[in-house]
């Protein structure tokens, strides 16, 4: 039987250690990496192509939700498990927009966790009955109306990076180091932001990252 090879994406060591040693007990599956960012979880996954990677969505640099993005891209046939601290419908539409098949929260059991490592191996999907619901209720083509647009989902992949790393308290030179760009460009994608965001300052940028669980409190 193949070995299912499984890299862990968390920022938090004690998280991923605990998260790594369950999954090596299981006989026939190989931690085959471990990444503390977005960014390395996006290049170690390139490099690896694991079978399952095992995103937190909260981590400095790149989010989950844009790191499962560039991973589904890069590596179709990796699936992806998104770890979160709470439910939250956008939350749930980003995944799915984002080719994301699992996802759970971190309060879920460690028998969960195994299952839906199991259930993403076989190429199906794994969300916990709370998630389903969600889906359910804002997906489902029945009577509940479609929900409104989000703000966000007119941000670009690489606006939603910068409001990232804006939110981190980079400045726009910083930013600009960061994505190899000008900084005048740096400043363009910022203004831009605040913009389709209908933000006047950074402080209200960081309530929004926080909020839409992009950097942590």
């Amino acid at each position: 039987m193949k070995t299912l090879r499984i890299l862990i994406a968390d920022d938090h060591d004690l998280m991923r250690r605990g998260v790594k040693a369950l999954l090596q007990s299981h006989a026939g599956w190989e931690v085959c990496g471990e990444a503390h960012t977005g960014r390395e979880a996006v290049a170690k996954s390139e490099e690896l192509k694991p079978d399952v990677v095992i995103l937190d969505i909260s981590m400095p640099e790149l989010n989950g939700v844009e790191a499962a993005r560039r991973i589904r891209k890069a590596s179709p046939n990796t699936e992806v498990l998104i770890l979160s601290v709470h439910y939250s419908d956008q939350l749930i539409r980003e995944i799915l927009d984002a080719g994301v098949r699992g996802y759970m929260v971190k309060s879920d059991s460690d028998r969960d966790l195994v299952i839906a490592v199991e259930t993403l191996a076989s190429h199906k999907p794994f969300f916990t009955p709370r998630a389903t619901e969600v889906i359910l209720s804002n997906f489902s083509g029945g009577s509940r109306a479609e929900p409104p647009e989000l703000v966000g989902d007119r941000l670009t992949s690489r606006e939603r990076e910068i409001v990232q790393l804006l939110a981190e308290g980079k400045s726009s030179k910083e930013v600009a180091s960061s994505l190899c760009i000008s900084v005048k460009t740096a400043e363009t994608h910022r203004a831009n932001i605040m913009r389709k965001l209908q933000l006047h300052t950074v402080s209200e940028l960081v309530r929004y990252a926080v909020r839409n669980q992009i950097i942590e409190p």
